[in-house]
């Protein structure tokens, strides 16, 4: 029988997006432009917004100012559920940093160094285990993925675990050329994600380790074992470190930790509370585009026996991660999409393979799509701004964004518009009629995510500011509060603890921790409400306010009733 010939819709040009060959320096130079562009833009500028910024900061923020980088608190409380590494590289960025920049900018910049390692160790990878000319196509899939639009500048545990998964998946490729080094970086790799996402991450790259002997006969070698013994060595005497020091501040945090690091919190089967079997696989359709359709195509063209089947170490290697992740994924309790976010460095390692052997059709019409789409956001984005800043934002335009603040006209901030402005020039040079091919779709892609998201971090900022943060909520609430004793709270949430803790230095008393206690006032928040707040037998009413724009939260400040 004779062997299939390998399946190509064009011959292949790496030089194409990959830096070699015709003008390789400028190349280079382009595409490093466009991945520091979409990594440094959005860090700075904004107050703390909700969840994830709000809280890696609020961590932050108590470690820069009582220097404990041992057992991280959360306004006033200890959080040992949260591994300290970010929170403490955001704390010594803000000593470092802050001023001129903001606490909270400062703190946010960590969170462009974890990105970019994220791209560059999946770049080095792709590399070791593709080939030079596949070295960039990771970053581009990367950058393009919709579900690291604004969730991969921010300060979470979730980024920082993506970053560790990148390094383990240099790790490991490293291993079928130089033992050793590639020891090193998965043990780095499974520190990182242990240090930053807890046991769950470096439950996956063990998991992994111990399946790719099974996977090929490449792993089934001293030289792998030798590489998993260094790995192991190293990670157990890097990670050892956090649990011994809790343990000698006091035995109560470690059992604390170990607590929230109990298997219930990670896995749920089936009747189990919190188990939602298809929110992954229905969400990852959007949340992991375009990785997922490409990884999908390399399954189907490799699948068949072309370019070298699955059995290459490329397929394997983020082929078996990808699905232990996936795994654990689906049998996650209370599933948030932000969970996947480490899933898409692997992800993008398996898309990058056959983005070469697409068809002509699908790669035209995701050219065409991404042109038309990108291209009328940024027109909508220009037209709209300009217009709001002569004559202020509309009726029609308010009603559309539920701002109830009609004649809004955003601020002028010079250096923002010229980076707007150079970017949307460059996009246009950009995508002009050239050359087509599948590589060139997806720096098309690519740029046009760049794009809005500078228009989004730049002219549109100060604006979206103004809608998410608490900033005037907490600041509208302090005039209200008592001079003298405690202010508890009920339904409070972790990051609007944080709000109230860094604007006004308020520390609450929860009432889910002390519901005894007799604080002269009560900080309530309430969800989507119509009227009057409620009644509170006992309380009168002394405030009530929610942020602009915003009908999903109320807060509301009680007191005692007068004398």
């Amino acid at each position: 029988m004779r062997a299939p010939r390998p399946y190509v819709s064009e011959p292949i040009d790496p030089t194409e997006v990959s830096p070699s060959g015709r003008f390789r320096a400028v190349k280079q130079a382009g595409l490093v432009l466009l991945a520091c562009a979409w990594v440094a833009l959005g860090l700075v500028g904004h107050d703390p917004w909700k969840i994830e910024d709000a809280t890696s900061f609020g961590l932050a923020w108590d470690i820069a100012q009582r220097n404990d980088f041992v057992v991280p608190r959360l306004a006033g409380e200890d959080m040992v559920a949260r591994p300290p590494l970010l929170p403490a590289m955001g704390a010594l960025s803000i000593k470092a940093l802050s001023p001129p920049l903001e606490p909270f900018d400062a703190a946010r910049l960590v969170a462009g160094l974890v990105l970019a390692a994220m791209l560059g160790f999946s770049a080095l990878a792709s590399r070791e285990l593709s080939g030079r000319a596949y070295r960039w196509l990771p970053v581009l899939i990367l950058i393009g993925s919709i579900g690291l639009w604004d969730r991969a500048h921010v300060l979470s545990p979730e980024l920082g675990c993506a970053a560790g998964i990148a390094v383990a998946l240099y790790g490991f490729a490293l291993a079928l050329r130089r033992p050793f080094a590639g020891g090193m970086a998965l043990g780095l790799g499974i520190s990182l994600a242990f240090y930053t996402r807890g046991l769950v991450g470096p439950a996956w790259l063990l998991i992994t380790m111990a399946l790719l002997p099974i996977a090929g006969a490449p792993w089934r070698t001293r030289a792998y074992a030798a590489t998993s013994g260094v790995a192991v060595i190293l990670a157990l005497a890097l990670c050892a470190l956090w649990p011994l020091a809790l343990r000698a501040r006091d035995p109560a945090l470690l059992d604390a930790w170990i607590g929230a690091e109990s298997l219930a919190h990670d896995l749920a089967l089936p009747g189990m509370a919190g188990f939602a079997f298809t929110y992954f696989p229905r969400n990852l359709l959007w949340f992991a585009f375009p990785a997922l359709p490409l990884a999908a195509w390399m399954l189907y063209t490799r699948g068949r026996g072309f370019n070298g089947g699955l059995s290459q170490p490329g397929v394997v290697v983020p082929g078996v991660l990808s699905l232990v992740m996936l795994t654990s994924l689906v049998l996650t309790p209370d599933p948030r999409i932000t969970y996947a976010l480490p899933l898409l460095p692997p992800l993008a390692l398996l898309a990058a393979l056959e983005v070469d052997s697409l068809t002509r059709g699908f790669s035209a019409a995701l050219d065409w799509f991404g042109i038309l789409t990108f291209g009328l956001l940024a027109i909508v984005a220009w037209g709209i701004w300009i217009d709001a800043r002569l004559y202020g934002i509309g009726p029609n335009v308010a009603t559309l964004f539920r701002d109830t603040e009609i004649g809004y006209q955003p601020s002028f901030h010079l250096g923002a518009v010229t980076a707007a402005v150079c970017l949307t020039v460059l996009w246009v040079v950009l995508v002009r009629p050239a050359r087509r091919s599948n590589r060139r779709t997806l720096l098309n892609w690519a740029a046009g995510i760049t794009l809005v998201w500078c228009l989004y971090s730049t002219i549109w900022l100060p604006y979206l500011d103004s809608r998410r943060s608490y900033r005037h909520v907490v600041e509208s609430s302090a005039l209200d509060l008592p001079d003298q004793g405690c202010v508890a709270s009920r339904n409070l949430g972790e990051s609007q603890r944080v709000f109230w803790f860094y604007f006004d230095g308020l520390v609450t008393v929860r009432e889910e921790v002390d519901p005894d206690n007799d604080c002269p006032a009560l900080l309530v928040q309430y969800g989507r409400q119509e009227g009057a707040p409620p009644a509170i037998p006992g309380w009168f009413v002394a405030w009530d306010g929610h942020r602009r724009g915003d009908d999903t939260e109320r807060y509301v400040l009680y007191r005692r009733d007068r004398p």
